[in-house]
């Protein structure tokens, strides 16, 4: 199956491109998220692909990053989550974003996504804040940042997801020092709190 394409971008439009492989035309299916970040046409572009074989079709997903790829398979193992539901939650959300929505389970976040209603909304809290947690956790490991001792492995554990979203280790670390009583919670609880801190605006 093709996993990755690199070529020359010949067409591009919202949702879906053209790239040109050594004279064979591959189109690809993309995100907003992925299509904002593409070059200008004539210019090389290389993408992470998801395959998806049907009877009548062969149809590429692509993805400007492979954790973008990654939250893309794990919504389309959501009963009732297509690839087109999939895309349509990547084009309105980042990577951060969702990866915090879910776990955070804020489901109101995830039902202001057009085409998703709080049925949804609610059903991918569930299903997925766990393998997020442990998405942003095997990110943080498989970048090599190394996270300092803390108060515990918990700590470290919710250190490193959260250098792997984005957040600088000055900031976290800060915002673990703000949660009271943080010894006694599970690693789960202390990413939660902690993430809570750091939202904008949560007083």
């Amino acid at each position: 199956m093709i996993a990755r394409l690199s070529g020359l971008l010949c067409h591009k439009e919202p949702e879906q491109l053209i790239i040109d492989v050594q004279g064979v035309g591959y189109r690809v299916f993309v995100p907003l998220s992925s299509f904002y970040e593409l070059p200008d046409t004539g210019q090389p572009v290389q993408l992470h692909i998801h395959t998806l074989v049907r009877e009548d079709a062969l149809l590429l997903y692509g993805f400007s990053s492979l954790l973008q790829k990654q939250l893309f398979l794990l919504l389309l193992g959501i009963s009732g989550i297509g690839p087109k539901v999939a895309l349509n939650i990547l084009s309105h959300l980042s990577c951060d974003e969702l990866q915090q929505a879910l776990l955070l389970q804020d489901s109101v976040r995830l039902s202001l996504v057009p085409g998703i209603g709080k049925k949804t909304a609610e059903r991918l809290v569930l299903e997925l804040h766990e393998k997020v947690q442990k998405l942003s956790a095997a990110a943080a490991a498989a970048s090599g940042r190394s996270a300092a001792t803390t108060a515990g492995r918990s700590d470290t554990d919710v250190l490193s997801a959260l250098l792997s979203l984005g957040y600088k280790e000055k900031e976290a670390r800060a915002a673990l020092g703000r949660i009271e009583g943080a010894a006694g919670l599970s690693t789960e609880a202390l990413l939660r709190a902690a993430l809570q801190e750091l939202t904008p605006g949560r007083n």
